[in-house]
């Protein structure tokens, strides 16, 4: 995955924040006339001026939560949470380092969202730019690609529970379920599932590592920690499946299977 993809990806979050607020970063007409002067000097005399001013601070407070938006709306949670039960399983600590599984989690979800943000950009963000659409509307036909990806990988249960918290109604079909019932539901579903995975993976290597400490038990070798031993065990047993690649072709195929 390029540079391009990921910028994408970047991109979509800050336009979707941007539009999210249509009242506060279009209104014109709503700003105070404010005048403020130091010295006899005016440094803001105008509407205008104070509007550009505080849409600038708005914009660079939106671009904050892009993070956040990347971590509850996108696959990244249950890519990262899994690299990082697989690195506990193996046991090797800092071995790859935080931000060696954080930027290939990254790049892995850029890759699996692209389908979805060229899409989103086709319906809502190029319509935008180019005058056809008003914010709201590109909102709301943007953000529908989104909705529909968070709705198809979050479980039922899931879905009732925010929907029971949020005192919504509950909806006919998951085409009218909100946004903002998708969104938490999703992350629920996404932890849910990747522990399951976590488990799986780290079950071999529990098995390996009782396996170890039986032997060294009956050897009346107890002073040797059994990690001393299991550890090359385990790194051999995973170079040799060639687990990452097992491992990160399995994920890319639980986003694709549905």
């Amino acid at each position: 995955m390029d540079r391009r993809s990921l910028s994408q990806l970047f991109f979509f979050f800050f336009f979707f924040l941007l539009v999210s607020f249509p009242s506060l970063l279009l209104a014109q007409t709503t700003m105070p006339d404010v005048n403020i002067a130091i010295g006899g000097q005016p440094i803001v005399n105008s509407t205008e001026g104070v509007s550009s001013a505080l849409k600038i601070v708005i914009l660079l407070s939106v671009f904050s939560f892009v993070p956040a938006l990347i971590l509850t709306t996108t696959c990244f949670t249950r890519i990262v949470v899994v690299l990082g039960m697989t690195r506990t399983a193996l046991g090797t600590q800092q071995a790859p380092p935080n931000m060696v599984l954080t930027g290939l989690a990254l790049f892995l979800t850029a890759s699996i969202m692209q389908p979805i943000m060229q899409e989103v950009y086709e319906r809502g963000v190029a319509p935008y730019l180019d005058g056809q659409m008003s914010p709201e509307e590109a909102w709301r036909e943007g953000s529908e690609p989104l909705r529909k990806f968070l709705v198809r990988h979050s479980r039922e249960k899931d879905l009732a529970l925010f929907l029971e918290i949020s005192k919504s109604e509950f909806p006919e079909s998951p085409d009218d379920v909100p946004f903002l019932v998708a969104v938490p539901s999703f992350v629920l579903s996404e932890l849910n599932l990747a522990f399951q995975i976590g488990f799986l993976i780290a079950l071999p290597f529990l098995v390996l590592d009782m396996v170890v400490s039986s032997v060294l038990t009956s050897m009346s070798m107890i002073t040797l920690p059994p990690v001393v031993i299991s550890l090359p065990l385990k790194l051999m047993l995973f170079v040799v499946v060639d687990g990452w690649h097992l491992l990160v072709g399995s994920l890319v195929q639980t986003y694709s299977v549905t």
